[in-house]
């Protein structure tokens, strides 16, 4: 799908057995808006689709990874979603399951959103400026597509939570070093540094691979069974939180660049 101001939401390169997804929004620092669900997510069935694809690599163009979802979209009460298939979820990858492994590339910040982004990938390689957090609590807001009980299920509890209580961000070297992503790279590297992991991959053989894949994440026809539950609790609170005097205090005070006043109502 296109973007109306800048051209395509989200680019595509084949190489080799390897294909790229870049989302394509550097203006906004690839915050992700219909547009974006929309070109990703139908990407991402492509590559489930064609069985030359063996790995994705997800990146971001310019040097964000990907700055969240799109507040002004939010501002003008346009959905975020892939028309057609909303159940793909944020960025139409998010709940989108695909047999063939996923590394995302993680090229600059990658907070809210963009570490959601990262933790709904099989494989993570991140630039050295990267930063990750969930920093939702900060709007009144939770972290809803994916990344509250992911959070929890790939990093030690207590980091976890801490995270998920402060909204503070974490260094690439931290996310590192709890577990949350594979390698540091230099800045500027990223996309080759998840090729070269790619290529590790796509040498083996792929019915083999996803299969694997099928079973280390619990599968069973097209779904990872699992995270269902966390999926469900997700929606049934953020329904809540939404309709709180809290969650309209946080964007309004960020836009007016003061602290927020939560009332817990």
């Amino acid at each position: 799908m296109t973007d109306a101001a800048t051209g395509p939401a989200a680019l595509t390169e084949r190489r080799g057995n390897v294909l790229i997804i870049t989302i394509n929004r550097p203006e906004a620092r690839n915050a992700v808006n219909a547009a974006v669900s929309t070109a990703v997510g139908d990407a991402l069935q492509q590559a489930q689709d064609d069985p030359e694809v063996r790995a994705v690599v997800l990146t971001g163009a310019g040097e964000s990874f990907c700055a969240g979802a799109d507040l002004k979209a939010i501002a003008r009460r346009e959905s975020l979603f892939h028309p057609d298939h909303p159940e793909w979820g944020f960025a139409g990858y998010v709940h989108h399951y695909i047999d063939k492994p996923t590394i995302a590339a993680v090229n600059g910040t990658a907070l809210g959103g963009g570490t959601e982004l990262a933790l709904a990938s099989d494989l993570v390689v991140a630039e050295e400026r990267a930063k990750f957090g969930l920093p939702e609590v900060k709007r009144g807001l939770i972290a809803a597509a994916g990344g509250v009980f992911r959070i929890v299920d790939q990093l030690p509890r207590k980091i976890a939570l801490e995270l998920l209580f402060t909204g503070d961000p974490i260094s690439s070297a931290d996310a590192l070093k709890w577990g949350l992503i594979n390698q540091v790279v230099p800045d500027g590297t990223a996309v080759d540094a998840a090729l070269a992991l790619a290529e590790r991959i796509t040498c083996n053989a792929p019915l083999a691979v996803w299969a694997s894949k099928r079973v280390a994440l619990g599968v069973d026809d097209g779904v990872i069974v699992g995270d269902e539950p966390g999926w469900a609790r997700t929606m049934r609170e953020v329904r809540t939180v939404l309709r709180s005097e809290d969650a309209k205090e946080g964007p309004l005070a960020f836009a007016e660049k003061r602290q927020p006043v939560w009332k817990a109502r």
